[in-house]
């Protein structure tokens, strides 16, 4: 019995010669599609750029920041004099970062390479750019800091997979020591204690590290059972005390006497927090000027000023704000389309 749908009473194979025509011209509609998407996309990405190449430097003094410019430049360091206007035109570096922080010649990058397996890194650049340690990391970076003399680095991570399940996203707080090589991959390992005596719970979270001039001692947040605390850590001894509850995201002032970190101050989630410093001599607490909830780890501009990014309602970029750190004033734009600011210790 011939088959009707593979060859007719001449031989001729006409309806799958059909089919295969209908298959092929599909395809190349298709890519027709395919292509003039990506030509559309290619022709319409922005070409504005954030700045100038130039001598780009890890210098004391300069603003540097993550620039957010919707371009070439999205994602790459780039730097202002910590006292220039707003308007200012930075210098781009060709390093480019998802978080960054710079302290005495050093710069701490966390990026991620790879499309479809995204793997994070940790890089670590001297005053000249030249990559001088590139560390693995797990998660999606989310906060980075170091030490004042650049010795001391901490970052921050979305982490999944863990065995506990609390409202908002897992975090996992690394310290790696840049003279030693000690590299602590979670500070859940180090023994935590509230109000004094041994906490330990399976929810426990770590973010927001800050370092001390000593490069020893670092504040952090933790969190579990749906509070947070203030966590002053001890890095030799492996261990964190807590000192106030519902504090996050610290960041000691460049004289170590005093913490801006968010404060939660509603149950809105769309407003939950209120920048606030806190004096570790009286432990006095401060609300500044700046009302709007903003998850960031705010930075230091000066020992009166604050800083720290605001997203933007339309695209994916920040820009940076900064406002006195005692309350008064009005908050102030420090740099448009930036984000991970920080000045440059000497």
């Amino acid at each position: 019995m011939t088959d009707i749908e593979t060859e007719t009473e001449t031989g001729e194979h006409a309806p799958r010669d059909n089919r295969a025509k209908i298959l092929l011209s599909s395809i190349a509609v298709l890519l027709v599609v395919a292509v003039a998407a990506g030509l559309t996309a290619f022709l319409g990405r922005s070409t504005k750029r954030a700045g100038v190449a130039g001598a780009f430097t890890i210098a004391a003094g300069e603003l540097t920041y993550r620039s957010t410019v919707q371009g070439p430049d999205f994602g790459k360091v780039v730097e202002v004099g910590s006292g220039a206007a707003s308007t200012a035109v930075a210098t781009v570096s060709s390093v480019q970062c998802e978080r960054s922080y710079t302290a005495s010649g050093v710069l701490l990058c966390l990026q991620s390479e790879g499309n479809l397996i995204s793997q994070p890194y940790a890089e670590i650049y001297d005053s000249s750019l030249k990559q001088t340690k590139k560390l693995a990391i797990t998660g999606t970076p989310n906060r980075a800091r170091l030490s004042a003399d650049g010795r001391m680095a901490a970052w921050t991570t979305f982490v999944t997979g863990d065995s506990y399940t609390q409202p908002g996203a897992s975090t996992r707080a690394s310290i790696l020591d840049l003279k030693t090589g000690e590299y602590v991959d979670s500070l859940e390992s180090f023994n935590a204690f509230v109000n004094g005596s041994p906490y330990k719970a399976v929810d426990i979270n770590f973010w927001g590290v800050t370092f001390a001039a000593d490069d020893n001692t670092f504040y952090a947040t933790m969190g579990s059972t749906s509070k947070t605390w203030l966590m002053k850590g001890d890095f030799k001894a492996h261990t964190l005390h807590s000192l106030r509850e519902n504090v996050e995201c610290p960041s000691l002032s460049p004289d170590g006497t005093r913490l801006v970190f968010k404060k939660r101050v509603s149950d809105d989630i769309r407003h939950p927090w209120r920048f606030t410093v806190l004096n570790l001599a009286t432990m006095r607490e401060t609300p500044l000027a700046e009302t709007r909830s903003v998850d960031d780890q705010a930075a230091w501009l000066n020992t009166t000023t604050v800083m720290y990014a605001v997203p933007h309602d339309d695209d994916p970029g920040s820009d940076l704000y900064a406002v006195p750190a005692d309350g008064s004033g009005a908050p102030r734009l420090l740099a448009a389309n930036g984000m991970s600011p920080s000045v440059t210790s000497g």
